[in-house]
């Protein structure tokens, strides 16, 4: 089959150090578009440094030691990383976002995270940037209103807290141009917030948040929304949703708590250092809070007090807490920092997430490959595809699953000459056996830089992956190549 085209990865920081891209290419990815959600490293003065990396480190669930240690700095504006990019020779063919919170922070520094309004030239500057880095080759501009991304210090993600008319100003600069509009959505950028933006820049606009994802707890939330886009389209207007077709689980402890960072409880948490959270845990103001937070859980959040979907070694908290004569609340923050616990929050339900699946607003993508590295890894979302979708259950033919793993987003990107196997395509290429493929369990490894770690899968079934027309993967393992294949592109279909 083509190799399979992700839309949603973050490895921006990753590839200056490890042009493998690991584990993407191994699992059959051949095509990786970096910068989601308005994050990455460019543009990025050398005096933002540190701050761009702190910040990734928390909202993107990242080892700060490695990325301190293991990002490589020879460039500032967004060109120039494209040029290191390509310098790099990673094994991937990779295309990137231009990023509202890396220029944000570019423009206003530390006020990027307080500061709701720019001045006239800063946000001129911004809208430079977004230029700039159109016309030199980004494949669209992504921002983020999402309440689940905070940075260092619990301080807001820079795009997170602008007004509407930044945004519009920044997004207009598609107009006339290829490229698409992403933004991980929260509450305001509802489908028809997309539609508007579709409207005044002509260009396609995607939507990425948990709320178009399955949950128990409102189960027809996720299909209300998909439908309010398939009516977008309807009007003429190019809205799509991004949709995860694994089970969103979150490997975490209290000491690392991301899944909660969205409620009003977590900010005093969030602003304090992972050694004195036990000691804000234990007050019952902290609960207390929390508790009210539950009750009336804002749109966005990823755990809205279902602790029966958190597990210890296996078993639903609600269970031991039970046994244990205790509250869920209390019986988690009971716990010590460092005890592992799993979120297993969304997508959970074939039955509910099939027609979601199905559904034709949507576009697989959302692995998040590159980040959340110390919660979980979902980079082999394609073979999880291939493997759930198609065999085990049959809700998909295989020329189906195919094309909606390769073709159908490669299209919607207008990446081209990708995700097809004809005259004249570049030859992006896996092989694998249907009877076996997928996916193994998570496993932790300690491989990043200065020692740090992250969850990563290995591939089952495959037997081989070309970029480009070279072998890449074999035998069980990426081959040793002095450099990568990959291209990165700059060139884009209207």
């Amino acid at each position: 089959m083509p190799g399979i085209v992700d839309l949603h990865t973050h490895y921006d920081a990753q590839v200056t150090w490890d042009r493998t891209l690991s584990p993407s290419p191994s699992l059959g990815v051949t095509t990786a578009v970096m910068g989601n959600c308005g994050f990455g490293i460019a543009p990025c003065p050398e005096a933002q440094r540190e701050t761009m990396l702190r910040n990734l480190s928390v909202v993107e669930g990242m080892d700060l030691g490695a990325l301190l240690n293991g990002t490589r700095w020879d460039f500032e504006s967004f060109g120039e990383y494209l040029d290191a990019l390509e310098r790099i020779r990673p094994y991937a063919n990779v295309a990137v976002l231009a990023g509202h919170s890396c220029i944000r922070t570019a423009v206003m520094g530390e006020e990027a995270s307080s500061r709701e309004v720019p001045s006239d030239e800063q946000l001129r500057a911004m809208r430079e940037h977004v230029r700039a880095a159109m016309d030199a080759g980004a494949i669209g501009f992504a921002s983020s209103f999402s309440p689940n991304h905070s940075g260092w210090g619990g301080r807001p993600m820079p795009s997170t807290i602008c007004r509407d008319e930044e945004l519009k100003v920044l997004a207009s600069v598609l107009h006339g141009r290829s490229g698409i509009f992403v933004t991980a959505a929260g509450s305001r950028a509802t489908p028809e917030y997309l539609e508007e933006i579709c409207a005044a820049n002509g260009r396609p606009a995607f939507m990425v948040t948990v709320n178009t994802m399955y949950s128990r707890g409102n189960p027809g939330r996720a299909m209300d929304l998909f439908e309010r886009a398939a009516a977008a389209q309807a009007r003429g207007r190019q809205v799509w949703i991004q949709e995860n077709c694994q089970p969103l689980s979150f490997d975490f402890t209290l000491r690392e708590p991301y899944i909660l960072f969205s409620h009003d409880a977590f900010a005093q948490v969030k602003a304090a250092s992972p050694d004195r959270r036990k000691e804000i845990y234990a007050k019952q103001e902290f609960r207390n809070r929390l508790r009210e937070n539950l009750k009336s859980p804002g749109s966005g959040v990823l755990f809205h007090g279902d602790w029966s979907q958190i597990e210890q070694d296996g078993v639903p908290v609600t269970e031991l807490a039970r046994r244990a004569g205790k509250d869920p609340l209390d019986y988690v923050f009971d716990l010590p920092l460092d005890q592992q616990l799993v979120g297993k929050l969304y997508q959970n339900d074939d039955a509910g997430v099939a027609p979601l699946l199905k559904h034709p607003a949507g576009v697989i993508a959302l692995s998040d490959a590159g980040a959340h590295l110390i919660y979980f890894c979902d980079a082999g979302f394609g073979l999880h595809f291939l493997a759930h979708w198609v065999r085990e259950t049959g809700t998909f033919t295989m020329e189906e699953a195919v094309r909606r793993l390769t073709s159908h987003p490669a299209s919607l990107y207008g990446i081209p000459n990708r995700g097809r196997i004809a005259p004249g395509a570049w030859a992006d290429l896996l092989l694998f056996d249907p009877a076996r493929v997928g996916v193994s369990p998570l496993k932790r490894v300690n491989d990043m830089p200065a020692g740090g770690a992250r969850m990563v899968r290995e591939p089952v079934g495959v037997e081989g992956v070309w970029v480009n027309g070279t072998r890449i993967f074999a035998d069980g393992s990426l081959l040793p190549l002095a450099s990568g294949p990959g291209q990165v592109l700059r060139s884009f279909n209207a």
